[in-house]
């Protein structure tokens, strides 16, 4: 027999599923874990093994899936089945026989709804199913040990504790309903044999389904190694099924992240259990975290910050030592080393903060760079604009970027002063040096050095450039 050793590998996900526990109109692999769709997590774990290829079982809001999928994926490393009817897992696995069943691989069936489950795991799984006996197993079966195994397929050895049957819960017998080892529903088949094996799976059971638990028995019987490989970590297959078990899954996650950054990392969480993190997210040595602080995605923060309570961080970097006080909102942007931000400030849309920069309660930076050194105290909106170093955005400063069909830019040079309450009508620049006074309506270019009031503004002074 050839060793499956030799044989490439191919993963098979399971996606096509209703979740009709979820009571949603989504799709239950397209709920969200740490901010990506359960199907994402699963596709990233797997594109982790280096596989030929990944096919993903398609069904109920299959072309969303699929979208949600290819955001993690390759399009040349995807290949997607199409389940019309869901008539259970052997029938979602049978949906994928055109593409798999002439194939000489490994297939790594997973499921879109069990998130937690790590490469490492998995190698270790196609590692036993490799080597079984010296030769490899037609099929190797991830299981675990439940205290509680309600609900799960048992696994039923023979009297050699050899593997002899998987039996559903609601088709066991009482004895059957007391083992605590049960079926992870992860496995690793010889392709060529699983689809052999699948044209005799009957649908005679309590649910009238095909069950793909019923392959490994079919298997057995036709003098086939069967393999079991019992893992540890009951929490890594955990499946979710309801939105209890999604938040208790978010919550374990984000527990297991804090953890890790207080032991490994160095960073303090002021209350642990009042922070949520992101598994993706970086932060540095000796950065503070306040309560009721959310960093989500692939955030990266750097070393000495401070972030106090109230605040969102959403896929944006942050150097170091940086104060971000309360209630401030940072979405897709990013603030360079020394900064200072809020309290109550808004940064999106790739907003940039340089080094020494400032913004302070009620300002809004929008697609804006603000230059090294530069400040924005108070109540201002700052849209598509570019500011030099060293300058001052005075109070209720407002670029006005929109004209009601496009937006505009902004240019604003060095060493600029900016007076409260100034509208710069863009398309505008404001050269180096220059100054507004308080409640001017910039709506021409402004040169450098010079003294501009009025609305709309004009020049009436050239300033000392000294």
């Amino acid at each position: 027999m050839e060793q499956n050793e030799q044989l490439p590998l191919d993963v098979l996900i399971l996606a096509a599923g209703l979740g009709t526990r979820m009571r949603s109109n989504l799709a239950k692999v397209l709920h969200k874990l740490d901010g990506r769709p359960l199907i994402n997590h699963v596709c990233r774990t797997a594109t982790a093994l280096a596989p030929r290829k990944i096919y993903v079982v398609i069904g109920h809001q299959g072309e969303d899936v699929k979208s949600a999928v290819l955001e993690e994926l390759n399009e040349e490393n995807a290949e997607f089945a199409w389940q019309k009817e869901q008539l259970g897992t052997g029938h979602a696995v049978n949906s994928a026989r055109e593409f798999l069943e002439n194939e000489d691989s490994t297939l790594l069936v997973l499921s879109g709804d069990v998130p937690m489950i790590r490469a490492e795991t998995l190698a270790a799984l196609v590692q036993k199913h490799h080597t079984h006996r010296g030769r490899g197993a037609a099929c190797t079966i991830l299981t675990v040990n439940l205290s509680d195994p309600t609900g799960y397929g048992r696994i039923v050895r023979d009297s050699e504790g050899l593997f002899n049957r998987i039996v559903e819960q609601k088709d066991a017998t009482d004895e059957e309903k007391a083992v605590k080892e049960i079926n992870s529903g992860i496995y690793c088949f010889n392709t060529k044999k699983l689809y052999s094996a699948l044209t005799r799976v009957k649908n005679n059971n309590a649910q009238g389904e095909y069950y793909l638990t019923d392959v490994p028995a079919l298997l057995r019987e036709e003098g086939e190694d069967i393999a079991i490989y019992r893992h540890s970590d009951a929490h890594e297959i955990e499946g979710i099924n309801n939105r209890v078990q999604l938040a208790d899954m978010e919550r374990t996650l984000c527990r297991r992240t804090i953890s890790r950054l207080m032991l490994d990392y160095g960073v303090t969480f002021i209350d642990p259990k009042n922070s949520y993190v992101s598994e993706r997210a970086n932060i540095g040595r000796d950065t503070i975290i306040y309560p009721n602080v959310a960093i989500e995605g692939e955030t990266v923060i750097g070393d000495g910050c401070l972030i106090r309570s109230g605040t969102r961080i959403t896929n944006s970097r942050i150097g170091r030592s940086v104060e971000i006080l309360d209630n401030c909102v940072i979405t897709d942007s990013e603030i360079s080393d020394t900064c200072t931000v809020g309290p109550m400030a808004h940064l999106r849309g790739h907003a940039r903060m340089e080094e020494k920069a400032k913004v302070g309660n009620f300002v809004e930076l929008k697609k804006t760079i603000l230059g090294r050194g530069s400040k924005a105290n108070h109540l201002t909106y700052l849209g598509d604009a570019t500011i030099g170093e060293k300058t001052n955005i005075g109070a209720g400063t407002i670029t006005c970027n929109y004209d009601g069909k496009n937006k505009h830019a902004t240019a604003i040079g060095n060493n600029v002063r900016i007076g409260s309450d100034t509208m710069l009508i863009a398309p505008v620049k404001v050269g180096d040096g220059a100054v507004t006074g308080a409640g001017s309506v910039v709506n021409k270019d402004v040169e450098e050095n010079k003294l501009v009031v009025g609305a709309p503004a004009r020049a009436i002074k050239t300033l000392n450039q000294e």
